[in-house]
């Protein structure tokens, strides 16, 4: 189990897959350097980022799902502790972001779908739902994709959103975190951070 959370009443999580650029995010995020692997699954603990004066931490939880060389049992035991910890601290997650990677999320969706298997990243959303986090699917890597509208009605559909998906602005944020590409993410964590009554904390989105 995570130990290493600093003692903030307030975050922000971000939870998804390995690979989709959920590090590159976090520096987008918080302007500072974070250890990315050079390989999916590399980081097996959250990376934290507080600032001294502030009652406000942003958490990169551990990617999961495949990973080449991490044995089954690891991966399941990394998405158990994720889980557990968005369980623990649901009540001072004001937003979680849910990264995709833009270009491959319906093909994973889709490959894991049947009749005894959510997807993941399905399972994540309805996951925070569930547990009163305000969910913001952050779909990363925008730059690669062509057909963007397609793209994203796609995702709202496998998420059971009604496309399209430009009716879910504090939902589903398009970006590219590789080219500073994030203010729809802004933009959506703000509105429920506005919600949360915590404006102060614009600041940082």
């Amino acid at each position: 189990m995570f130990e290493t959370r600093p003692d903030r009443s307030s975050e922000v999580v971000l939870v998804g897959r390995s690979n989709v650029g959920k590090s590159t995010l976090m520096r987008e995020i918080t302007g500072h350097d974070v250890s990315t692997g050079q390989r999916p699954g590399v980081t097996r603990e959250p990376n934290h980022f507080d600032w001294v004066s502030e009652d406000f931490v942003v958490t990169d939880l551990p990617g999961f799902g495949f990973m080449d060389g991490v044995p089954e049992e690891v991966r399941e035991r990394i998405k158990t502790d994720v889980v557990r910890y968005v369980e623990e601290h649901a009540d001072e997650i004001l937003v979680g972001i849910l990264v995709l990677d833009g270009k491959a999320a319906v093909d994973i969706m889709d490959r894991h779908s049947g009749p005894d298997e959510v997807p993941h990243a399905v399972e994540l959303f309805h996951f925070l739902r569930d547990v009163d986090v305000e969910p913001v699917v952050a779909v990363n890597k925008m730059d690669k994709v062509d057909d963007e509208d397609d793209r994203l009605n796609d995702i709202c559909e496998r998420l059971g959103l009604v496309p399209p998906w430009q009716q879910w602005p504090e939902t589903i944020a398009p970006i590219s975190a590789k080219r500073g590409t994030v203010e729809p993410l802004n933009e959506a964590v703000r509105e429920h951070l506005h919600e949360a009554g915590r404006d102060d904390l614009f600041q940082f989105f």
